[in-house]
Parts: C-alpha cells; structure tokens; sequence
C-alpha cells in the first residue's frame, strides 16, 4: 500500500494536487493521461465539471488535502472493494453450459472472426450514409447467443483480443456478448436475450461519426473534443431511427449507455428510475471492455483489476444489482486474469470453478520464487489447497498477454 495516496472528492481538488488517478471510465472524462498534475484553473474547473465524483491524489509530488476533506486511503478503499465483491458472489447461479470450454473454442473462434468482418461492413456502410440492413446482424446476434448458452466462458474469452485499428468494431461484438451473457444471468431468455445482444453490438455506431483525430487522440482532450466525443450516443441514435427494423431497445442502450445513475451522465443526464434496465446492462458491459481494451491513448487493464476498479466507482454509476449480476457473469478473476499462489506460482485464470467464483480453474506456468518457467500445469482450485494470494499486472512480469491467452487455450 501507498501511504502517499489518499482518495478525495473532487470538489476538494485545488491547483497544485497531483492527481494519480482520476475514478471513473477514460470515455467519461478527458482526462486520458493516468496522472497529472492540476497546474491551471481551466484543468481545474474540467476536472470538477466533468461528471467524475472522485479521484485519488498523490500528496509527494503535489498538494495534500485540506484538514476539514474527507480523505481515503488504499487500505480503506481496498477493504470495501473486497466487501462490494464478496457481497456480488455470496449466491451465484451456476452457469448453464452444454459443452465444455475446449469444445466450444473451435466455434467461438469462427464467430468473431465472422462478426469482426460482418460489423466492419456494416458500420463502414453507414459512415457512407447507407441505411443499416439489419438481416446478417440479426443472425449474427443469434450465432452469439447460441454460443453464450453453450458454454460463455469461450467467447467472452476471445472478446479481449483486439487492438486500436479494429476496436471500434470487435467492441460493439465483445459488448454484445457481454449483454447476452449478462442478460442470463439476470434471467432473461428468448427475445428478450436477443434484443439485449442487438443493443450491444449496436450501441456505439454513433462513433462512426466522431473525427478521427478526437477519437484517436493519444493525449488529454480538450473541453471542446470532449463535447464533441460525447456527443456519439445521439449520433447514433439518429443513425438507428431511420434503420427499417431497429427495436426500441437498441436506440435506448445507443442513446443512453452513458447516462449515471445519479445524473451526472449524458447526453440526457437522466438519473435514477429513468434508466431503463437495458441501458443499465449496457453502460456496465460497455465500461467493462473499454477499459480492458488497449487503445491508442491507453493500456487496457487486466480483467480481474477492471472488476475491482468498477466496485471502487459503482456509487453513482451504476445500478447495484445489474453490477452485482455482472460480477457473477464474468467471475471475481475473469478468464486471462494472471494471478500468484500462496504457493509462489503464478497462472492464469482458463476457467470457472462451478463451486466458487473465489475458486477458478488456473494454468500454473511460472515460479515467481525462482524466476522460472515450469511446464503448464491445470489446477482447479476448488479441489486444491493452494489458493490465490494476488492479482498480477503481465507487464510487471514482462510476460506477452498473447502467451496468457495461449495458456488459456492450451489449458483448456
């Protein structure tokens, strides 16, 4: 733990603070770069009006809190997260799955090899002014379901291979698995499951339509870049209006997946009961995979470390119970999370448990002691004695996220 880190409320920043972190999802504030420090008045007054409620400061290279704010430590945030995350899993509904993950892969692979071309085609049709045809999107959607049902674990598991040329695309394919997949876990079947995937793959058309150089921009936004990015859910919500077949649905989620539950989204700054429960779904599946997406501007985080930073947001952001439903959706250490043994070795995570979210299956590959590759090994932790000691970034290890994601396959 940091002792220099400390958690405040925005409107407690004051120029000079060097900002570590600022809580919140990088497509919900312009802020891009991780840290910086608060030099000027116009950064000042962004920073308080951008929707963020809080963010944390490192008090050795800038300005402490003043002594009448209210100030967090690592320790304190650490232990609600634990709290938020063991309160999501203490019932879980077991998966449904017909087939075993190795037997789904094969199909799973040619799935989002077909959606990354068909929802290529189709958005670039509609950069082009034509009207979206919505015939192969409707099958795609239920080539996806059905590989949800047979075993979700295959498909959210290639979801995260992307990079910053294709990303607009696959993330519209990896939300639209997340929202199926979620929407089971909610309870939802048949057209309902179908609507919800729709509204998924559909949600971000409107960034079709935002410049290239805001899109892309590898630094901080500036106020008026930021206005123009948010301004991609209307966007696309004009685009599906005109659509022959759209469903109500998918222009909610287009148009409001970036709406908080306390009123501090956009574009409409709806709050509360206003929310529908789609767009609900959405704006959790579609911060989950924004922010474990490498972009241009920005590293995507590990699975398991996206959970816990989104448990650390949720006052204000998100509807409790969908973020609860969601965490049962994807596990506590998601499928290609690294994680170390009380053991010394690493793995990474290729599995769930169907005992315990806190029990995943792993691929031990590597003694963190002796620095040292061993030969793959598959261990279902709900059935051994060794058990997770931490979450572990693959950067600090210098370990290839293709190499994990191999594990995982290998493993499997």
């Amino acid at each position: 733990m940091n002792a220099n880190l400390k958690k405040i409320h925005v409107a407690d920043v004051r120029l000079g603070m060097y900002v570590h972190e600022v809580c919140g999802s990088w497509m919900d504030h312009p802020f891009w770069k991780k840290t910086f420090k608060v030099s000027n008045a116009n950064m000042l007054k962004t920073l308080q009006d951008c929707g963020i409620q809080e963010v944390w400061i490192d008090v050795s290279k800038g300005l402490d809190v003043g002594a009448d704010a209210e100030a967090f430590s690592e320790e304190d945030e650490k232990l609600k997260v634990d709290e938020t995350l063991l309160s999501a899993v203490k019932t879980v509904k077991k998966s449904e799955r017909t087939v075993e993950l190795h037997q789904e892969l094969g199909r799973a692979r040619m799935i989002h090899a077909r959606a990354k071309k068909e929802v290529t085609s189709m958005f670039q049709e509609a950069r082009m002014g034509k009207a979206l045809q919505l015939e192969q999107a409707e099958s795609l959607v239920e080539e996806i379901s059905q590989s949800i049902m047979r075993n979700q674990c295959a498909l959210l598991s290639l979801a995260r291979l992307k990079n910053k040329d294709d990303y607009t695309y696959l993330h519209s394919v990896a939300v639209c698995a997340l929202m199926i997949a979620l929407g089971r876990q909610l309870g939802m079947e048949g057209d309902a499951l179908r609507q919800a995937g729709m509204a998924g793959l559909l949600h971000d058309i409107g960034k079709i339509m935002t410049p290239e150089e805001v899109l892309n921009k590898p630094g901080s936004l500036t106020r008026e870049e930021f206005d123009i990015m948010k301004q991609h859910p209307r966007s696309g919500w004009e685009i599906l209006k005109i659509a022959p077949g759209v469903s109500e649905i998918s222009l909610d989620v287009c148009l409001h997946h970036h709406e908080r539950l306390d009123g501090k989204g956009y574009p409409e700054k709806l709050s509360g009961e206003s929310i529908s429960l789609f767009a609900r779904m959405g704006a959790v599946c579609d911060v989950y995979d924004a922010i474990t997406s490498t972009r241009c501007y920005k590293s995507g985080w590990d699975p398991a470390e996206a959970i816990r930073k989104m448990a650390e947001w949720k006052d204000g952001n998100y509807d409790e119970s969908v973020f609860h439903a969601f965490v049962k959706t994807v596990g506590i250490y998601p499928i290609g999370t690294l994680v170390s043994l009380a053991s010394g070795r690493l793995g990474v995570v290729a599995d769930q448990s169907a005992d315990s979210l806190l029990t995943p299956k792993v691929v031990v590959f590597y003694s963190g002691r002796q620095r040292e590759h061993l030969y793959p090994e598959m261990m279902d932790l709900s059935k051994s004695l060794d058990e997770i000691a931490g979450i572990e970034k693959p950067s600090d290890w210098k370990f290839d996220p293709e190499m994990l994601q191999g594990l995982v396959q290998l493993g499997v």
